[in-house]
């Protein structure tokens, strides 16, 4: 017990000592350019019609001072998504149809090219989800963020509304930042990411790095994006956003679940070493602190605990970021536990030919 508890103790004092729980990193200092630059906004929508009254309007009315379109993807919806946005309407719209999706192409980097393709000669290429809700001034204040960057990307807010929400979204975040410490991200070195809900790309880059093309199969587009990007030379950064929030719920556990479970085996590039390291990962890093803290007791205890206490306090900024109170950072060994999970789940449905599926599409065999 003690060499677990030991263990445990040294993960969190190197990963304290990191720094990928700080939430400082928002979007970084503005400067009004002296010619505001045309950007083009590609929304991929793909069975949004519940979603896009609450999020549509919110780009279509942005205080731009430059030139600026939006550019909405019809993903083959089997709803009423086009004719949504449509009565929506409006001068800066364009709806299209994303069309027959070419082999090889997973569905959202296809739709997002399609997006590209309308967007001509724009300077900026704004990739937004559709389930994304953005603050009057959000392109304005990522542009002037932007500078000599080529990439700006915000982790939106997710809800945080019903119990389950509660629970499991931090930690989602959390464990984000943990595989991509955003300050890591930021800075010169190989690490890159970035955050597909809210993703300004300077096209010039887009293009040296291969265009869309250069990530149409990976599942997850974003992380793909920001390496692309960074791989071409580009300088990108990914933060914490303020106003530009997700609409989308999360109301049950089964919906979290499919949302963690569609892409983690993929994540962990469907490697069996790599799941089993994950999955000891969580085990003694998140597990063993509370299991060691009742079930021992003397040096392994207190090990045990001061592990968990570590735990604990790299939690309370994540929690406060989504407007949680703090002692319920004490509950993240519950989360992580339920994340384990999902992720063994991930691997069984991959396993038996379903890999990551997502509104009705399944990848066997898709790209981290």
């Amino acid at each position: 017990m003690i060499i677990l508890a030991v263990v445990a103790l040294l993960a969190w004092l190197w990963l304290a000592a990191t720094g990928f729980w700080r939430t400082d990193q928002r979007l970084p200092p503005r400067h009004r350019p002296a010619n505001w630059p045309s950007v083009v906004v590609v929304v991929p929508a793909r069975d949004e019609a519940a979603v896009l009254p609450e999020t549509l309007p919110t780009l279509l009315a942005q205080r731009y001072p430059g030139p600026l379109r939006v550019v909405l993807v019809d993903d083959g919806s089997g709803d009423d998504t086009a004719a949504v946005a449509r009565r929506i309407g409006g001068d800066r719209l364009t709806i299209t149809a994303s069309g027959d999706r070419p082999p090889g192409w997973a569905g959202k980097p296809w739709a997002l090219a399609r997006g590209t393709g309308e967007a001509g000669d724009a300077e900026f290429l704004l990739f937004t989800d559709a389930d994304i809700a953005h603050g009057p001034d959000s392109v304005t204040a990522l542009v002037e963020a932007a500078g000599e960057r080529d990439l700006v990307s915000q982790m939106a807010r997710l809800r945080t509304r019903t119990a389950w929400e509660r629970l499991v979204v931090p930690a989602f975040v959390y464990f984000f930042a943990m595989l991509y410490p955003f300050r890591r991200v930021n800075g010169p070195g190989r690490t890159a990411a970035a955050a597909g809900g809210c993703c300004l790309v300077r096209r010039t880059a887009l293009e040296r790095a291969g265009g869309v093309a250069a990530i149409r199969d990976a599942v997850i587009d974003d992380v793909a994006l920001g390496r692309a990007i960074k791989r071409a030379g580009g300088r990108i950064w990914l933060g914490l956003a303020g106003d530009v929030r997700s609409v989308r719920p999360y109301p049950t556990l089964r919906s979290l679940w499919r949302m963690v479970a569609r892409s983690a085996y993929t994540q962990l590039r469907d490697s069996v070493v790599l799941l089993a390291g994950t999955v000891l990962g969580l085990a003694v890093v998140f597990l063993a602190p509370p299991v060691l803290t009742f079930a021992s007791t003397g040096v392994p205890r207190f090990l045990a605990l001061a592990a968990w206490l570590l735990m604990t306090l790299t939690f309370v900024p994540m929690l406060r970021y989504h407007g949680r109170p703090w002692p319920a950072a004490v509950l993240l060994p519950v989360t992580a536990a339920l994340y384990l999970v999902m992720t063994v789940d991930s691997a069984i449905q991959h396993w038996r030919g379903r890999g990551a599926a997502w509104k009705g599409r399944s990848y066997p065999r898709a790209r981290s």
